[in-house]
This record gives C-alpha cells, sequence and structure tokens, in this order.
C-alpha cells in the first residue's frame, strides 16, 4: 500500500500568503511542520497563535508580505444527475502516473502481505537517527567532541581517514565514514545520510620542524614552544578546498536556513515539477481540472502555477486534484519541519497529500489530525511520515474529508487556486546545522596598522606557514555564504588543561590568550542547541593567563557551564573583517 499523508488547506481569501504545514494541526497559517507528526505526540500543545475551532485546531492565515489581491467565489453549481463517462480520459490518467501496476508488483504486494512484514515495516521498526557528524575526530578537539556527544547519548558518526587509527582511539563500537575533505570524490552523499548535524574540528596541520612525539607532545604545548612548519596537505587543500568539499558533501542533508525550494521560482532558484489531473474520472465521476504556468499572474507579476478546474458531484464523484509524477529519485526533507506553500486563498478547503512511497493504494495521514488514514478511513497501526523518501506531491478540492466527514466549503463549479512555491522549511527558532573549529587572529595579518610584535606566532607567520590564517578565513566564507545555519568559534591558543576556567567570548578578532580543547568541544556541542549561537562568528580564550597553569580538583570540580549565558551576548554580523577594508591581499 502506498504511503500517504495528508492535510486540510483552509485557504480565506486573501492575498499571496504562506501557509506551512505543522504536524500538530490541520488547515491554514504560518507553519505547518512535522514536529508533532508521531503519534507519541498527538496530544501536544498548541503555540498561542493557533486558533480552536470546533474542538479541531486551525491555523490563522498570515496575511502578511503582499498587497490584497481579490478572488472570486464560484457558486453556480453543476447538476448532479448521470454524466457520462470519460473513458478516454480514465486510461490517459493511469499512464501519465506510470501505467496500472503490474502483475509482478501485484504478486510481491501479496507476498509481502503473506509475510507480514514491508519495506515500511522493517523502516520503522530500525527507526532513523539525526547524527551529528564529527570531522577530524581523532584530533585534539574533535576526538574530545565525540566522547562528550556519546556521554550525553546522541548518535554519531566521525568522518576520518585513518580508519584503523580512529577504532583505536574512539572504540571499535563508533560509527565511522572513512573519507578526506581534501578529496571529493571520497565524501560519497550517501554516506551522510541521517546526519542532521556537523562539528567541524579538521584542520591543517602544524608541527615543529624538529620533528613530535608519536602523541604530538611538542604541539600538545603550543605554537610558542617550538619553530612550527606546515605538515602534511597545504592550507589551502584543508581550510579552503577541504571545506568547499565538506559543505557540498553535508548541505542536502543538514538543511538550508532559508529552506528547500521544491516547486516555483523564488529568486534566482527554479524548481519544475511535471503535474497532472488526477480527477473523480477514476471513480466514473465528471470534474476536470488542470495545472497551468501563468507567466505574470503572481506576485508582482511574476509566474505562478495554477491549479483550476469544474468540480461536480456527478455520478457520485465530487473531486478534482493534481498530482506529479512519481519523483526519479526520492527527495530527502529530513533537514526540514515542514512543507511551506505560497499561494492566494479563495475561501475554500484543499488538501495537500505528500506520498512516501511509490507502491499502489494509499494510507492518509493528515497533518489535521494526524491520523492515518485508508480511503478516507482511519488506520491505527499505520507508521509515521518518513520526511527521508518524499516522491510526490498532490493537491486536490474535494467534498470529503475524513472518517464520512464532508468539506464545509465545498461548492461545485469553477475554482483556480495560484500556488506559487512549495518549500520545505526549517522551523524557529532555528538553531545551527554547522559548527566550525576556526581560529581566532584569522583577520588580523592584512589588518591596516596592527603591530605584529605583539601578535601570536600563528599570526607573525601567516606567510611562511602559507597563508593559513588567510585560508581559514576563505574557509570562515564559505560557511557564512552556504546558507547552512552555523556557529564559528575561533579559539585562542589551544591547551590540554582541563575544562572549567572562567571564559571570555568577544567579537571582532581582538583578544589573545589560551583555552583549553576540552572546553572548546564542549561550547561547540552546546553550540549546536543554542538558537542564540545561530550565524555567529566569535572568540573566545579562559581568564587564566598563559603564564599560570590551570587544573581542577576532581574532589570539588567546577559547575557545569550554561553557555547559552555568553551566546546571548552575541551580535550578528560581526567577523573582524570590518577592520580590513580594502586591503586584504588576495591569495
Amino acid at each position: 500500500m502506498e504511503s500517504c499523508f495528508s492535510t486540510t488547506i483552509s485557504s480565506s481569501s486573501s492575498p499571496f500568503s504562506i501557509f506551512s504545514i505543522q504536524g500538530s494541526s490541520s488547515n491554514v497559517g504560518r507553519k505547518f511542520s512535522k514536529s508533532c507528526m508521531h503519534p507519541q505526540l498527538l496530544s501536544c500543545q498548541l503555540p498561542k497563535p493557533f486558533l480552536q475551532l470546533n474542538g479541531r485546531p486551525k491555523y490563522r492565515l498570515n496575511q502578511r508580505r503582499s498587497a490584497y489581491l481579490s478572488s472570486a467565489t464560484y457558486k453556480d453549481p453543476i447538476s448532479a444527475e448521470k454524466q457520462g463517462w470519460d473513458l478516454g480520459r480514465f486510461f490517459k490518467t493511469l499512464y501519465f502516473f506510470n501505467g496500472p501496476p503490474s502483475p509482478a508488483k501485484i504478486v510481491e504486494f501479496i507476498i509481502e502481505k503473506l509475510s507480514g512484514s514491508s519495506p515500511e515495516e522493517s523502516e520503522k521498526k530500525m527507526g532513523t537517527s539525526d547524527y551529528v557528524l564529527v570531522v577530524g575526530a581523532t584530533g585534539g578537539v574533535g576526538r574530545r567532541v565525540v566522547n562528550n556527544l556519546r556521554k550525553k547519548g546522541l548518535p554519531v558518526k566521525a568522518l576520518v581517514r585513518n580508519e584503523e587509527k580512529a577504532r583505536k582511539m574512539l572504540g571499535p563500537d563508533i560509527e565511522l565514514i572513512v573519507g578526506d575533505i581534501t578529496k571529493e570524490s571520497t565524501l560519497v552523499a550517501q554516506y551522510f545520510k541521517g546526519v542532521k548535524k556537523v562539528i567541524n574540528a579538521a584542520s591543517v596541520i602544524i608541527g615543529p620542524k624538529e620533528g613530535d612525539t608519536p602523541d604530538r607532545a611538542k604541539y600538545s604545548q603550543g605554537v610558542k614552544f617550538f619553530e612550527p612548519e606546515i605538515k602534511g596537505d597545504s592550507p589551502e587543500m584543508v581550510e579552503y578546498i577541504g571545506m568547499k568539499n565538506l559543505i557540498n558533501a553535508v548541505r542536502e542533508s543538514v538543511g538550508l536556513r532559508t529552506g528547500k525550494l521544491l516547486f516555483g521560482i523564488e529568486d534566482q532558484l527554479s524548481k519544475e515539477l511535471d503535474w497532472g489531473a488526477l480527477d473523480d474520472v477514476v471513480m466514473g465521476g465528471v470534474s476536470e481540472s488542470t495545472f497551468q504556468i501563468d507567466r505574470t499572474g503572481g506576485e508582482g507579476g511574476k509566474p505562478t502555477g495554477l491549479f483550476k478546474g469544474i468540480v461536480s458531484t456527478a455520478n457520485n464523484g465530487g473531486f478534482t486534484s493534481i498530482r506529479t509524477k512519481n519523483f526519479s529519485s526520492p527527495v530527502d526533507l529530513k533537514a526540514y519541519d515542514g512543507f511551506e506553500l505560497r499561494l492566494k486563498g479563495d475561501g475554500r478547503r484543499y488538501k495537500l497529500i505528500v506520498r512516501t512511497s511509490t507502491d499502489w493504494d494509499t494510507i492518509r495521514l493528515p497533518f489535521s489530525s494526524l491520523r492515518p488514514v485508508f480511503r478516507a478511513r482511519t488506520v491505527s497501526d499505520a507508521p509515521p511520515f518518513n520526511p527521508s523518501n518524499v516522491v510526490s506531491f498532490q493537491l486536490m478540492f474535494s467534498k470529503f474529508e475524513y472518517d464520512g466527514k464532508l468539506n464545509p466549503t465545498f461548492v461545485e463549479g469553477p475554482f483556480e487556486l495560484p500556488l506559487s512555491t512549495i518549500k520545505a522549511y526549517i522551523k524557529d527558532p532555528i538553531t545551527p546545522r554547522f559548527v566550525h573549529v576556526s581560529s581566532a587572529g584569522v583577520t588580523r595579518p592584512d589588518r591596516p596598522g596592527i603591530d605584529l610584535s605583539k601578535q601570536p606566532p600563528a599570526v607573525r607567520l601567516n606567510k611562511e606557514l602559507d597563508f593559513v590564517l588567510t585560508f581559514k578565513l576563505k574557509g570562515e566564507d564559505l560557511i557564512r555564504e552556504s546558507g547552512i545555519p552555523y556557529t564559528i568559534v575561533r579559539p585562542c591558543a589551544l591547551t590540554e588543561e582541563p575544562a572549567g576556567a572562567d571564559l571570555v567570548f568577544d567579537q571582532g578578532d581582538n583578544i589573545t590568550g589560551k583555552i583549553s580543547r576540552e572546553e572548546i568541544a564542549l561550547i561547540c556541542i552546546a553550540a549546536l542547541e543554542s538558537p542564540y549561537a545561530c550565524d555567529k562568528t566569535f572568540e573566545v580564550k579562559s581568564v587564566v593567563p598563559f603564564s599560570e597553569p590551570f587544573t581542577v580538583d576532581p574532589e570539588n570540580p567546577p559547575p557545569e557551564k550554561d553557555y547559552n549565558i555568553y551566546f546571548q551576548t552575541l551580535k550578528d554580523g560581526i567577523t573582524g573583517k570590518e577592520s580590513l577594508g580594502q586591503s586584504a591581499i588576495a591569495v
């Protein structure tokens, strides 16, 4: 049976408005999300913007963003008497949607039922996890991030170059992705399926010219204690090209702040879908609809889709719909929280149906009540919506709703619903999906008037170290421009000291000092859950001077920090590049 999930959209006559499908409720409003779709969340409390009508949750229509555009409501009835059935249109409909099920498919379905299992049931048993991917997981910060995530019970995957080394360091049960960010061909998209958040602690390797111990003891002391040189891949390969490769590999799995366009035109993006009519002709009715592109009918004279037609109850019919052909490959929307529609309401209730299986027949899970239904009847044991396997969309205007209920806004006759976009969105408040460990000092080598003698060695030796800080800054810019919700952490000199010292958070790339790797790992993990850290760049150090070691009494450890207190002080748009003007060196 086909996995099909449906919600009712109660569109008031309005300007083009945003309808976002939220799993906790039906109909219209600001956001329709998947956040309450699981059966365990059926009783979730709705936020204040929701209205309760007749005991059922309703969304308020959000009428922001455009001037009023009038729309007509048609109420001229069509005769419901027996009319001729268009057999040709029936077969045309069937074959548009890839033809009827084959005998082999029917046999497969019967065997599946007799065996008592199905792919969907297997998937339901296995479940899915939102992994945190740790890049550079065998490094000083990376391995601490892995250990602390596992202590919290969070599912972790580690991207490493050396599997044997990673197993010895992180344990035999760690889930590994073996790849190299400097080699794009090793970052296969399928490896990152299920990854929803990333902490990137990968960095170019800097070590003593005279060599180091196997456990890099000299490096751990800090760059000020040895004459440094680049070991292995260049800063350009790791910090810039590697960052570009990594962003491209995880972009689909972690999601974009502005959402994923699924249909329509938005800014410089466009996405077409192959829509076809799926009307009550399939059950003997005479209703008829179509989907057209009006090149100038949208907001500001822009293009929009137009779902229009004539609906009739003749021959016991009463619905029209448009449906996309099944996508050539399923769309993975697991990074997002719901569907957002930009449309112009006409006062009627429509259904949006999302399919997660290519099989025939229908199981429906209305977003309105979170009740799965089969042929408009409630099914108690249907699997939850799987956003990682969306295969088609259907938009319907019908006199029927669910469990024998009728659409209260249904009127026979002509109708039309302009639909400009369908997209997936990340719900508010948005938290970072990509946390990157960079370095304090990245903007200083090219800063006018700076006294390099008072700067850390990496700043003074930027050119000798193959412009390591310059390429770190270029890598940061790739993150900021990617559209992925991010946090960029710029630690001062890293030490092997324990976490727990008082901290200084700053912005503008001005401070110097030290901070423990353990503390940075904890900051990165905390940032993943904080909206205050989203799209922020900041530097951090402890208050302890370089000359003083910091220790912790195991019998009396310092209290755990609430990093949100620090994150709340951060401001948008401050990176330290403001001080560079036009003087930055292009490398």
